[in-house]
């Protein structure tokens, strides 16, 4: 299904000129950033030594969190089951937290993205997804979605493409801007869709329902799903691809699996017991290692993706979940 929806906004102007999923360029230092929903922290932690440098508090109910581009602001989503309108800002640099963002109307955040000097976020308890301009302190566009729970949110690099998924609706909207308006489609998946990634080429979506645990791939041009794989990933709760386009890797809440698949055979490699229960999912930037939240057992665990096997886990505090990469 096809909608024409004009966006309603104050600022129609700037392009992206990054993409959510951020590379170490030469001269670059990273660090870890991880959200404790027990200890309402973030900590930033060294990717290294693997030590916890600092811990900044943050909201009620935090879930997601972003960096700026030049990694050193971050940004927290607290959610409240789609009723908080909170957004958290930290400064990295100074680590400490400086600011709170109020959303509202937009109820909800959840999923962040940040591109072109701008931070975009899903507002689930609104079916739609706000841009907040840091320069103005305002949300300067808006685009509703029209379908349940919209959850996780990625923006292409240029800006043109903005993909969503919708936990209740069972489906991925994709928002494409055509002449300074923007054409929403919709396609239909299943109930519990909510981790996906989007290839580095920008050709597939990979989607995964919690539900029946299947991975969804998605045609950018197209705008169809081309293959449905029964992975089994029952409970899945995120979904990353390597930044060089060869694994996927899926969380399950439910399992506290970590699945591997190759992505351009298909194919599962690996079925990793990583905790009872694995949420955020960061795959590192040389694509050597990810780093998966285990909620329920409170740790983040490490592992080798040449080995498919838990190194080390590290300790960020009770519940942790989202987890980002500061470049600076």
């Amino acid at each position: 299904m096809k909608t024409r929806l004009y966006i309603m906004s104050l600022c129609l102007v700037g392009l992206l000129t990054a993409s959510t999923n951020m590379k170490a360029q030469n001269g670059q230092s990273r660090k870890l950033l991880a959200l404790s929903k027990a200890d309402h922290t973030l900590s930033i932690v060294d990717p290294v030594s693997l030590k916890v440098l600092a811990k900044m508090p943050v909201g009620a109910d935090p879930h997601e969190v972003i960096a700026s581009t030049d990694g050193k602001m971050a940004y927290v989503s607290n959610t409240g089951g789609g009723r908080f309108h909170v957004l958290n800002v930290i400064d990295l640099v100074a680590q400490k937290t400086i600011d709170s963002i109020d959303t509202s109307p937009l109820m909800g955040p959840h999923g962040l993205a940040y591109a072109d000097g701008k931070l975009w976020f899903s507002a689930e308890g609104s079916k739609a997804v706000g841009r907040y301009n840091p320069a103005i302190k305002k949300v300067d566009w808006v685009m509703g979605t029209g379908q349940g729970r919209t959850h996780m949110v990625e923006v292409t690099k240029d800006g043109q493409h903005v993909y969503t998924t919708d936990t209740d609706g069972g489906t991925v909207s994709l928002l494409n801007n055509v002449n300074i308006s923007w054409v929403q489609t919709v396609i239909s998946t299943s109930k519990g869709v909510e981790g996906f990634d989007i290839s580095p080429d920008g050709k597939e979506i990979w989607a995964v329902a919690a539900g029946n645990g299947s991975i969804y791939i998605i045609d950018t041009a197209i705008k169809a799903v081309i293959k449905t794989l029964d992975a089994k990933a029952v409970g899945a709760n995120r979904l990353r691809i390597t930044y060089d386009g060869k694994l996927a890797l899926i969380t399950s809440l439910r399992t506290g699996e970590l699945v591997i698949y190759d992505v351009k055979a298909r194919k599962e490699l690996k079925r990793l017991k990583v905790g009872t229960g694995a949420a955020g999912l960061l795959i590192d930037v040389d694509n050597t290692r990810a780093f998966v939240a285990c909620s329920p057992d409170n740790y983040v665990a490490v592992v080798d993706l040449k080995t498919f096997e838990v190194t080390t886990r590290i300790d960020v505090g009770g519940r942790p979940d989202g987890l980002a990469w500061a470049l600076q």
